[in-house]
């Protein structure tokens, strides 16, 4: 399954990939600099909320391509839902 996202949906995703990035490299830093256990499952969990919501996008984007293509045979169709099931529920 080829994923063709919208210049604006990309955008939006990789602005939440960087993100998670940078609070991953925080987390790093903080765990290094012996900081508070509470500060650094805080920022962790930042970076866990950042990452799921970036890999949703991709998913809802897939379905949303999905459904507006037209073809295929019914066991494609199935097959291609159970691929989308299976990687929604990876992030679940």
């Amino acid at each position: 399954m080829q994923l063709d996202m919208a210049a604006d949906e990309l955008k939006s995703v990789l602005n939440r990939l960087r993100r998670a990035q940078g609070q991953i490299a925080g987390v790093i830093r903080m765990i290094e600099e012996g900081r508070d256990c509470e500060d650094v499952v805080t920022q962790l969990a930042a970076a866990s909320r950042a990452l799921d919501r970036a890999g949703f996008s991709i998913i809802a984007t897939g379905l949303e391509q999905c459904l507006a293509e037209e073809g295929g045979t019914a066991a494609d169709k199935d097959r291609m839902r159970a691929r989308l099931e299976k990687l929604f529920l990876s992030l679940a």
